[in-house]
């Protein structure tokens, strides 16, 4: 593992590297919803691209799961189902549990390090309210924590998993933490990387997951009276999209 400020090579990008983080980031902040439908010829207009990367690079969402493909309809922002929201979360807590023993048994002084700045900054935007700055100085802190395992396949995944969060933090502005919870779950999680307590923070991590996935289940109860075949406001059934995302984890 390289130690902060070592010289590494730059790895060059292909043009479709570079326009599949722009279709992400569209999908992750909801200037492409859930459910539209990407026209070729458009995008490559906008995009001032051609359409040969373009495909690639819509072909590479599609593998991740943010796209689907449709015969003789084309491709469509994936809708995200009650299942789909506990499935991340799920998935997430595998990755974060995985990263999380690779940084206790390796630099933690690096973690510290890149983590600090990305508490602060989450310290910074619940001072002042802002929900969409939390939301980013959030997702930044978990990107970060499984960054800090050096391990680029944890990563590629955390990659995909926070792109989907993002797209359904809305859904849970109602049952998520008030930002001082929010802030103080965080730093919690910082100072035992910190101290060095392995069980502890694997056990924090699992609780930061899960409480989510219990508070999302209990408003989809709420929301539909039983608990069956509805979810939290917002999410989609098997078509229906979601709204624009709020701030969340």
């Amino acid at each position: 593992m390289s130690s902060p400020g070592q010289l590494r090579p730059v790895p060059r990008r292909s043009t479709a590297e570079l326009i599949a983080d722009q279709l992400r980031s569209a999908i992750m902040y909801g200037s492409l919803s859930p459910g539209d439908q990407l026209g070729e010829a458009e995008l490559a207009g906008r995009l001032g691209v051609s359409r040969g990367p373009l495909r690639e690079a819509m072909q590479r969402l599609v593998q991740e799961g943010l796209l689907r493909s449709e015969r003789h309809r084309g491709l469509f922002v994936c809708e995200l189902t009650p299942t789909d929201v506990r499935d991340i979360y799920v998935a997430r807590l595998a990755v974060e549990r995985a990263a999380c023993e690779l940084i206790m048994r390796g630099n933690r002084g690096e973690a510290l390090a890149r983590l600090t700045p990305a508490v602060d900054r989450l310290a910074q935007a619940a001072a002042k309210g802002d929900r969409g700055e939390m939301s980013d100085a959030d997702q930044e802190f978990h990107r970060t924590l499984v960054s800090c395992s050096g391990n680029s396949r944890l990563e590629r995944m955390a990659q995909t998993l926070l792109v989907e969060t993002r797209m359904c933090l809305t859904v849970m502005q109602d049952v998520y933490p008030e930002p001082k919870e929010l802030l103080e779950e965080h730093r919690r999680i910082l100072d035992t990387i910190v101290e060095g307590e392995e069980e502890r923070l694997l056990t924090l991590i699992e609780s930061h997951m899960i409480d989510t996935v219990t508070r999302i289940n209990a408003e989809g109860r709420e929301g539909t009276g039983d608990g069956d075949g509805g979810g939290p406001s917002g999410v989609a059934g098997d078509k229906g999209a979601l709204p624009e995302a709020g701030p969340g984890n």
